[in-house]
């Protein structure tokens, strides 16, 4: 396993974040498996050298965190964990989701008692909360951190000018700075090196993209994609434009770079994203044991300048996704 900085943060983690929304609760999602596979996927995981882990208070309406403080029974003080808030979590209470004070702290508080931890490594914000105003978000979010119940604070998809207000509030008011950025990022969905990209290079931020197989668009051939469960039952997957503007024929290329170099789609895909200098750690999801392998395999792949410039050039601008 390799181990990089995240961001200025000081903490090293894995150049793979294992991500946990694939276990938890399968009515929640279809494709989402249960706990003795969430448990499986934790102990491979750490026997891999990943000591990196995401997950969300939504993801399985908690189940995902509850499942993955158990499997981590005995490794929390070398694992690094985060989790985020921001989608209501009780239908009937409209102040289990969103931004504001009352919701960060209760709904951390929530998160910590499922975890079984007493901090969380990295809390993030898994949107942009248009109804409460930046600073206040900001406020108790420095006050988590100040009273220990989290040791940084970490952002999610959002637009770079929202990101730039956030860290010009906290310069101005003296208050945490968000130290991450997970961001959808992949080989068919570019947007982000217009803008944000360089913006957390400029800042200093960790950058720990989602989804860097575009939701398993990039993990095999198109047609074959799309006869999945996933490919049949994800709307997320069907929301972004992966195969639009040059998307099929980077998923092609793919195919045959990966059949050139004996190694799969989604080795490719994860290779290219491991390439560039302003990504610390993709987090990687996996509905079995041996995508997690695989990821961890990518690590030793070297892709040539040739290599690079061949996946990138057919990509085309796309509509801004991943933000809602």
């Amino acid at each position: 396993m390799e181990y990089t900085t995240l961001g200025s943060t000081g903490i090293n983690v894995s150049r793979i974040c294992l991500g946990c929304m694939s276990f938890g609760d399968p009515d929640w999602r279809e494709w989402v498996r249960g706990e003795e596979f969430g448990h499986e996927l934790v102990e491979r995981a750490l026997d891999l050298g990943i000591n990196f882990f995401d997950t969300a208070n939504m993801y399985s309406r908690g189940e995902s965190e509850r499942i993955l403080g158990d499997a981590l029974e005995g490794h929390r003080e070398e694992a690094v964990v985060a989790t985020k808030l921001f989608f209501r979590m009780r239908d009937d209470d409209p102040n289990s989701g969103g931004l504001s004070r009352k919701t960060v702290e209760q709904e951390l508080d929530a998160s910590l008692d499922r975890l079984g931890m007493d901090a969380v490594d990295l809390y993030q914000i898994h949107r942009w909360d248009y109804k409460t105003p930046t600073e206040t978000t900001l406020r108790a979010m420095t006050d988590v951190v100040r009273r220990g119940q989290a040791r940084h604070i970490g952002a999610s998809s959002m637009w770079a000018h929202q990101l730039a207000e956030s860290l010009s509030a906290s310069d101005e008011f003296g208050l945490e700075r968000f130290a991450t950025m997970q961001n959808h990022y992949n080989l068919v969905y570019r947007e982000e090196e217009r803008e944000m990209l360089p913006l957390c290079e400029r800042e200093g931020l960790g950058v720990i993209p989602w989804s860097p197989m575009a939701r398993g668009y990039l993990t095999r051939p198109h047609d074959e994609y799309m006869s999945t469960k996933r490919g049949e039952t994800d709307e997320l997957a069907h929301g972004h434009p992966y195969a639009e503007n040059g998307g099929e024929e980077i998923n092609e290329r793919v195919g045959e770079l990966a059949a050139n170099e004996g190694v799969s789609m989604a080795q490719i895909a994860l290779a290219w994203l491991l390439h560039k200098e302003w990504v610390d750690a993709p987090i990687i999801g996996a509905s079995k044991i041996e995508h997690l392998e695989d990821a961890v395999e990518a690590l030793e792949i070297d892709l040539s300048e040739t290599d690079l410039e061949y996946l990138e050039e057919p990509y085309e601008p796309v509509p801004i996704s991943g933000h809602e």
